[in-house]
């Protein structure tokens, strides 16, 4: 089960660029977009919170699912 629910700016494509997210039961607003690219049926983005918490979210196109990793503070 997928708890992850993500709101993204979506203008041409969907999922051009999350604007936040909720995991966890924990509502995250979207400070800054670190990095974003593109993989074969996937767009990933590297997103700093205003809580400074720093995560990679990915959206995979062919199963219409969103996906996090927690990115670990170095």
């Amino acid at each position: 089960m997928n708890n992850l629910e993500v709101r993204c700016y979506s203008g041409h494509t969907y999922a051009e660029r999350p604007e936040s997210f909720r995991w966890q039961d924990v509502e995250y607003l979207v400070e800054e977009i670190e990095e974003a690219w593109q993989e074969p049926g996937q767009r990933c983005f590297n997103v700093r919170t205003g809580d400074k918490k720093r995560f990679r979210l990915c959206y995979n196109e062919t199963n219409k699912q969103w996906f996090l990793t927690e990115l670990v503070r170095s």
